[in-house]
């Protein structure tokens, strides 16, 4: 029965340098869309390489690079995408002159004469060094695939951005106007000190014949290679200052950890990522923190060959960040627990559920959120749920809310990922009055400490386009077998509006064992969303995708967890018990957090919304639509949108539901 209410209240879901010559292909021939960027070099270092000038010469890259970036386009005078780009290339490359930016011009053709490169400098007025790479060495050394990408590296010889200058021409179309200014987005934000949103795309353009690479010896160096593997997968958190127990930000510090660092990775137990790969699908994932087959090699090889330190010119520019403690900018409002709660040196300690009241005067749309912690030493991760204010006067409702987290939670907490800035159009609703519930997972470390953790949100001032919300696919009736190391426990909710799907976050307890999201579509085929063979309850990811995912109506998510209630789980506090649903780490959650908008919904009529954020109990429906009071809902009281799910429900076909049919 539980489960077809969630159905009802969600409605909608209700080697070179880049990489040894092993860089997977890039497609010369779709529209350019976001590309995983460590697998196609971003970050890794770019080497002194010469080509030949137009007088013949051969001339180093570098002897024309930018004071801050420089831009590597590549160019062809006989593919027509590169010279439909060419004007778009001499109007950038002139906008950015001023800013420290310079551009080289590479002609890969391999077919041009001096002449007709000549006639392009002058035509469209080029004030970069022009190179002509006939023998293909810094094609090579980039590992290009189309004649139309775009390189930008750092001062430091780092790259930051590949892929296409923009999406106004591919094979096959043409725009007026670009929609999407992948070079110059990339550009911007390089200048100013941050990692471009988006670090690697395909480029669509005339595929570029490489010739075979001659095998020959690399040394993998601290300076060259793994220093910047290590900024772009491990200092967010492995800083001075960051949330982790160490830093990892010098030569020294890095080589007296790399025996365990080459451990974990190769084991993939650092960065924290959990999601394995789809054969069937390209990496959809927007935050995945694992490291590529190449840099776990690169590690290995470096551990190998007796960490060599290298050149010190060879270091990447300093990773910074903020010196705010707000990542997402000055909050809207910030809402903090009234007081610090205590926390013992060792042992564990139980959830702690701490209630927070808004007292707004009216619905806000969030569009941003971060929770910080005073001590994020000690805070394994944390659910925010929004409860309605009588939540504070009246200990039931506030217990049967705060427990019904198969309802959605509103916000999240895990080390290293503490914010949310929703797209563009996006918000989540928060209704006036509320009241805030957090629900804490603190983990001693060994010294008595204190906590008084805040939220802060950024308030949009109108309706968004598409209101954000949060279900959990849930089995609330967990019987875990003593003994049992591969327990299977299966969910399914029911989508019954066209919806999106943003994010996944399932999530279980110490004898979580793996977990799956798969969604059956109208036709009866099925497509597996998201797999996790190794969960791992110390850390509550969130699994964002690059794009919405596809939910259409009449199709269901089907969420499957595995258990391991043995003696060979060494975090199984008792395996001689059998294990059933609860809140505290000794017992066990099956819930499978789905992150999602309704295609059609107008989120500036809250009252036609869904029901799951609203919860799920029997009482707080009988709340919304049993008008006469008498702990019944009746047909005619309910919507008439819902009384296909009501039938649904009404197992006795009496037309009325009540407590004992939803028990039943």
């Amino acid at each position: 029965m539980k489960r077809e209410w969630l159905s009802l209240g969600l409605i909608a879901i209700t080697a070179g340098t880049l990489g040894a010559g092993m860089l997977p292909p890039v497609d010369s021939l779709a529209p350019p869309s976001q590309r995983d960027a460590r697998d196609l070099g971003v970050g890794r270092y770019i080497p002194d390489v010469s080509a030949t000038n137009l007088s013949g010469k051969p001339v180093s890259w570098r002897t024309a690079r930018g004071d801050k970036l420089t831009v590597l386009a590549l160019t062809s005078l006989t593919c027509p995408l590169s010279k439909k780009f060419a004007p778009t290339l001499a109007r950038i490359e002139a906008a950015y002159a001023a800013k420290g930016v310079k551009f080289i011009h590479i002609n890969v053709s391999g077919q041009d004469t001096a002449a007709e490169m000549q006639e392009q400098v002058k035509s469209l007025a080029l004030k970069g060094l022009y190179l002509d790479d006939k023998d293909q060495k810094l094609t090579s050394a980039l590992h290009a695939k189309t004649t139309t990408e775009v390189f930008v590296i750092d001062a430091a010889n780092t790259l930051v951005y590949r892929g296409a200058i923009s999406d106004q021409y591919g094979v096959g179309f043409s725009l007026d106007a670009p929609r999407r200014r992948f070079l110059e987005n990339a550009l911007d934000t390089a200048l100013a000190g941050e990692p471009p949103a988006i670090a690697a795309t395909n480029a669509p353009g005339c595929a570029i014949e490489l010739a075979p690479a001659k095998a020959q010896a690399s040394t993998v160096t601290y300076t060259k290679d793994i220093a910047r593997i290590v900024q772009n997968s491990c200092v967010e958190c492995h800083r001075s200052g960051g949330v982790a127990p160490f830093a990892l930000d010098t030569f020294e510090a890095v080589s007296k950890r790399a025996t365990m660092i080459a451990n974990v990775t190769d084991k993939g137990i650092m960065p924290p990522w959990f999601a394995a790969p789809n054969a069937k699908h390209a990496n959809p994932w927007a935050n995945d923190r694992s490291l590529s087959e190449t840099d776990k090699d690169a590690i290995s090889a470096w551990v190998d060959a007796g960490k060599p330190q290298g050149d010190k010119a060879d270091m990447p520019l300093a990773r910074t960040f903020s010196t705010s403690e707000w990542s997402i900018g000055k909050p809207s409002a910030i809402f903090q627990l009234p007081t610090p709660i205590a926390i013992k040196a060792d042992g564990v300690m139980p959830y702690q559920i701490v209630t927070v009241p808004t007292d707004l005067a009216e619905d806000k749309w969030v569009k941003g959120i971060q929770i910080i912690p005073t001590d994020k030493a000690v805070v394994h991760h944390v659910l925010v749920y929004v409860l309605p204010e009588e939540a504070l006067h009246d200990a039931a409702a506030r217990r049967r809310a705060t427990i019904d987290e198969a309802g959605g939670f509103f916000a999240a907490y895990v080390p290293g990922n503490d914010a949310v800035i929703y797209p563009q159009g996006m918000a989540k609703r928060l209704p006036k009055k509320s009241v805030l519930a957090f629900q804490i997972h603190y983990t001693p470390n060994g010294k008595a400490t204190s906590d008084q953790m805040g939220i802060g949100f950024l308030f949009g001032n109108e309706a968004p386009t598409h209101l954000v919300r949060t279900v959990g696919i849930a089995a609330r009736n967990l019987n875990i077998p003593p003994g049992a190391d591969n327990h299977q426990v299966k969910a399914t909710l029911a989508v019954l509006f066209d919806a999106k799907i943003l994010a996944f976050m399932p999530h279980m307890h110490v004898r979580g064992k793996a977990f799956r999201y798969e969604l059956s579509s109208p036709d009866a085929s099925r497509d597996m969303l998201l797999d996790i063979p190794r969960y791992d309850f110390n850390w509550q990811l969130r699994y964002l995708l690059k794009e919405p995912l596809d939910a259409p109506k009449g199709s269901t998510i089907h969420a499957t967890a595995w258990y391991d209630n043995s003696p060979g789980n060494p975090a199984n506090p008792d395996p001689s018990k059998t294990v059933r649903w609860g809140q505290q780490t000794y017992d066990e959650m099956m819930l499978g957090y789905v992150e999602y908008y309704i295609v059609q919904e107008d989120p500036s009529h809250p009252e036609d919304a869904p029901l799951a954020s609203r919860g799920l109990s029997f009482e707080s429906l009988a709340k919304l639509f049993d008008k006469n009071k008498d702990a019944k809902i009746e047909k005619s009281e309910a919507p008439e949108r819902l009384h296909e799910q009501f039938d649904r429900l009404d197992k006795n076909k009496d037309g009325v539901l009540t407590k004992d049919d939803f028990a039943r």
